[in-house]
């Protein structure tokens, strides 16, 4: 029976156990990635970096102007509820005063109750005097039942605002809880898209800032006067008036939910060139597509909204030649571009 037995196995030893435990390193070195790159996810080129880049600021300013249409919406609701709070201070003021005259005459009747009338008319040594003072109580009375059904109403009416503002406050806290999701996506957004941009060389950063979502032309410098020919061909004077804000601020920072006056994102700029103009121009891209007579790409004129991508979610203000003045995104200030860098979605003129 012996013979049949297994072998017993020996331990590995000298070279044998050192090829095996090479190659159980090398094994481990594949499964892992350590030691190789047969895992490790390989670096991107700048041409993706850039396609990422720009996908990541469209992403941000998507969620940028749903910030902004939420800022405006909890602003309204901030604004009524004050108004609320307001109106229901002077009313509970107005409450107190009529509390106060009821009070007054509350406390002359049982000053001079405990005497029947009748009775006081006898004992009275000029009944007429008595009964025009008669006359008096009862009509101080007819004021007391007034002032106590005024009361009564000004309880109701204040009890309502109560509650009208109780909703707009919860309308209020939802708008704010809204504010902070947006916020944390455009922080969130831009963030990697700084990631993204840190791992480049400087130089190519700088040719970075000429393509992507940034890709405009190198006229960045402040301040110009704008052509004869903008302002001329502009369909209005308050058209020409925000072209002409809008060439005064090139140079101007991007930051995301900024109105001017020195610094923008994209519908920010629109807005503040119009309301230089006189004209006031709702907050988010997606509402001032809406706020002016649609034109045509080939009816353009300066002061023109243009408005790039199907989520309408980028403006500029057209000057003519095929060029606009838009805030393009946080890597690039305020600047002239081309109209046809974007996907064109429409354009409007404001009325």
């Amino acid at each position: 029976m012996a013979a049949h037995r297994k072998a017993g196995r020996r331990p590995l030893g000298g070279s044998t156990a050192r090829t095996a435990a090479s190659f159980a390193l090398a094994g481990a070195a594949t499964a892992t990635g350590l030691g190789g790159t047969a895992h490790a996810e390989p670096p991107l080129s700048p041409a993706q970096v850039r396609a990422r880049v720009d996908a990541l600021y469209q992403q941000a300013e998507v969620a940028t102007e749903k910030y902004n249409g939420a800022k405006e919406k909890a602003d309204t609701a901030e604004k009524h509820l004050d108004s609320l709070r307001d109106e229901a201070a002077r009313r509970t003021e107005r409450l107190n005063d009529t509390r106060d005259t009821l009070g007054s005459l509350a406390a002359a009747q049982y000053r001079e109750g405990g005497i029947d009338p009748a009775v006081r008319l006898v004992l009275s040594a000029d009944p007429d005097r008595f009964l025009e003072g008669a006359a008096v109580a009862e009509r101080a009375g007819s004021r007391q039942a007034a002032a106590v059904s005024r009361v009564r109403g000004q309880l109701r009416g204040i009890e309502q605002l109560r509650g009208t503002a109780r909703v707009e406050l919860s309308a209020l806290k939802s708008r704010q809880a809204e504010l902070r999701r947006h916020r944390r996506t455009v922080n969130g957004k831009l963030g990697e898209a700084r990631r993204l941009l840190s791992g480049l060389t400087d130089g190519q950063r700088a040719r970075l800032g000429d393509g992507g979502a940034g890709r405009a032309s190198r006229d960045t410098g402040r301040g110009p006067v704008p052509s004869a020919t903008a302002t001329a061909t502009a369909p209005n004077a308050r058209a020409a008036a925000a072209v002409a804000y809008a060439y005064e601020k090139l140079g101007s920072p991007y930051v995301w939910g900024a109105t001017g006056p020195d610094a923008f994102d994209c519908s920010g700029l629109s807005q503040a060139a119009y309301r230089s103009a006189g004209v006031s121009l709702p907050r988010t891209t997606y509402a001032q597509i809406g706020a002016g007579r649609r034109v045509s790409r080939s009816e353009l004129a300066p002061g023109d909204l243009v408005f790039f991508y199907s989520g309408i979610s980028h403006v500029g203000i057209y000057v003519g030649g095929g060029r606009m003045i838009h805030a393009p995104n946080p890597s690039a200030p305020v600047r002239l571009a081309p109209v046809d860098e974007m996907p064109f979605a429409g354009a409007t003129r404001v009325t």
